[in-house]
């Protein structure tokens, strides 16, 4: 691991001792009281008695992430009796060797990732899916004839590594992309803005806003998930060991977790204070564009999740979406995926989780 790196995450931990410390936020009890849980729920912070946990999001301070930053910054993962930190990082973060390896308790995955950690024997498994779409996209110019996944075949694309182990082999399945397509992604605009005959990867939160500013133009978004592409994301994971040695724990993150994005998505100011205060280059208007878009698309709160609560899970989705992989060649056919989750701490209902 690199010096580099090793700096990147001192600068990006965080927990809300030292947010309060250094950040100069002064929360008022109405946003505490407007974002804690009822008084039903038990929690050792009434002793003082806080439990060290650690977040690993695998990029950088984002309002992708808000829901976690806000339950740190009010105060929801305390009163769940929970010292939070979270970790930022880059594109080139191994949150899973980080899991694994011990130095963190949580880190973010999705679906594909999930079964493929099954087949690969590693020991972790998906406790609540914060996402219900995958916000992956792909970007074009205009007026390019590069208007949907059909008109895209044959043509570069690019796109990063993480693509092979995720939505790339879908592609390659459905709609008849071949490897020869992919092009390296640097995480550079300027490539893309420059080339009308340029097609990236992207999510669509951050890239297409950031294009529209730099570029000067509204570049043409293909969101996977309009197209068939159907996995959970931003789905909270652990180690098998934490979910059998401490469920408690597991449940109090996950819950705090989810009231955390209730929160944060009904009144933002918190969480968007400290994220700005970790990343510096986060602007206002991009945080209003990605809230905007989170809920436009219904990424958090579509399907299961509209009755379930944010973070719902159900056998019936995992199931549709091996299946649809399995026939694409994506999976072995032996892979028993309903080892990579749980339902143990989802699906409480909305009243629950707004309460």
């Amino acid at each position: 691991m690199s010096k580099g790196y090793n700096r990147l995450r001192a600068i990006a931990s965080i927990n809300r001792r030292q947010f309060i410390k250094y950040g100069g936020l002064a929360l008022g009890a109405n946003i505490l009281a407007a974002c804690s849980p009822n008084s039903k729920t038990t929690s050792s912070s009434a002793k003082g008695d806080l439990e060290p946990v650690t977040l690993d999001i695998s990029w950088y301070a984002e309002p992708d992430y808000g829901g976690f930053y806000q339950a740190l910054a009010t105060g929801i993962y305390e009163y769940y009796g929970l010292d939070v930190t979270i970790n930022a990082g880059g594109p080139n973060v191994n949150s899973s060797l980080l899991l694994l390896g011990g130095a963190v308790d949580f880190s973010l995955t999705g679906s594909s990732s999930a079964i493929k950690a099954v087949q690969e024997g590693l020991p972790k498994i998906t406790v609540a899916a914060i996402y219900q779409k995958d916000p992956q996209v792909l970007i074009a110019h205009p007026d390019m004839g590069n208007d949907s996944l059909e008109q895209l075949k044959g043509k570069p694309i690019m796109v990063s590594p993480h693509a092979n182990l995720s939505y790339w082999p879908f592609l390659e399945a459905k709609y008849g992309f071949t490897s020869d397509q992919k092009r390296p992604h640097s995480y550079d605009l300027r490539p893309f803005i420059v080339d009308r005959k340029a097609i990236q990867q992207g999510y669509l939160t951050s890239q297409p806003f950031a294009i529209e500013k730099q570029g000067g133009f509204k570049p043409v978004v293909m969101l996977l998930a309009d197209y068939g592409y159907n996995p959970y994301a931003n789905a909270i994971e652990t180690k098998i060991e934490t979910v059998e040695k401490k469920p408690d724990l597991v449940r109090r993150f996950v819950e705090a977790s989810i009231k955390g994005w209730y929160s944060y998505l009904a009144e933002p100011e918190a969480g968007n204070i400290l994220i700005k205060n970790i990343n510096m280059k986060m602007s206002d208007d991009l945080i209003a564009y990605t809230i905007a878009k989170l809920k436009e698309k219904e990424v958090l709160m579509s399907g299961d999740a509209k009755t379930m609560g944010i973070g719902a899970m159900t056998d019936a989705k995992w199931e549709a979406f091996f299946s649809e992989m399995l026939e694409y060649g994506i999976f072995k056919e032996d892979t028993n995926y309903k080892k990579a989750y749980t339902l143990e701490f989802v699906n409480k209902g909305v009243d629950y989780y707004q309460s």
